[in-house]
């Protein structure tokens, strides 16, 4: 390599040096963040509450605990396990977000910030709804959550959000019962149809599934020979939807599998 080139490689290399180095110490100081370092408690909560600011959710969250880990009996520890709780929640690991809002309740039960608690351990089962082709476990684990919250705390702000998803959910479900039932109407399970058809109008009647679990009830009972059945069936249909498609399909049904019912 000639002299001229030799000094141009110098200078590059002399350049890139400094920019190695402050990676280095970003990266070192990224690690050092959430390792146990002994830090006062304002420090502490700050660094966690840069992290969160800047969508790092996860490191977020082990700085929090940090601060109740380094400094349990501060004020700063009981907002720092909400805030853990919700950085959680934000990472979408939604198992250690339940356990920081319920630890925080466990402790502080009568807590102003209680209900956002019970809140935020409905949203993280809320996210985790499945489509109703699946076990609809965490389903009824976020029914109860959201009722949990609006019977403890009927007036709070995270109430009426509560109340909304809770008509949600209930759509869920009993899109899943829809989903069943007509499963056994297909196998030609009359009865085991009926029976789910039967849940969604008795339990579920203020869902949008309600039409069509009426007109599937109108074909399980003309299926099974019982037509009165079919006709009170129809008979709701009609006076709650009459101009919907399903009331039609039962009347067709009705005129003629049982035109004298």
């Amino acid at each position: 390599m000639n002299a001229p080139k030799m000094r141009r490689a110098a200078l590059l290399t002399a350049g890139l040096l400094p920019m190695i180095l402050v990676a280095g110490c970003a990266s070192n100081r990224n690690r050092a963040d959430t390792q146990y370092v002994a830090r006062d408690v304002s420090t502490l909560y700050s660094a966690a509450k840069q992290r969160l600011d800047r969508g790092q959710f996860e490191q977020a969250a082990l700085l929090f605990d940090e601060v109740e880990r380094q400094h349990p009996y501060s004020p700063w520890a009981r907002r720092a396990q909400l805030m853990s709780a919700f950085s959680y929640y934000a990472s979408r690991d939604y198992t250690k977000s339940i356990q920081s809002a319920q630890r925080f309740l466990s402790i502080h039960p009568g807590n102003r910030d209680a209900p956002y608690a019970y809140y935020l351990i409905a949203l993280c089962y809320y996210e985790q709804i499945s489509d109703v082709t699946r076990d609809q476990k965490i389903t009824l684990q976020a029914y109860d959550a959201l009722n949990e919250l609006i019977r403890r705390y009927p007036d709070s702000r995270y109430a009426a959000d509560a109340r909304l998803k809770i008509d949600l959910v209930n759509d869920h479900l009993a899109g899943k019962e829809m989903e069943v039932g007509r499963f056994y109407q297909r196998r030609r399970e009359w009865i085991a149809a009926t029976l789910r058809f039967r849940k969604v109008i008795d339990t579920y009647q203020t869902t949008s599934h309600t039409p069509e679990a009426l007109e599937r009830l109108v074909e399980c009972y003309l299926a099974l020979g019982i037509p009165e059945e079919a006709k009170r069936a129809a008979a709701v249909l009609h006076k709650n939807y009459p101009g919907s498609e399903w009331y039609e399909r039962a009347y067709r049904l009705m005129q003629q599998y049982a035109p004298n019912a």
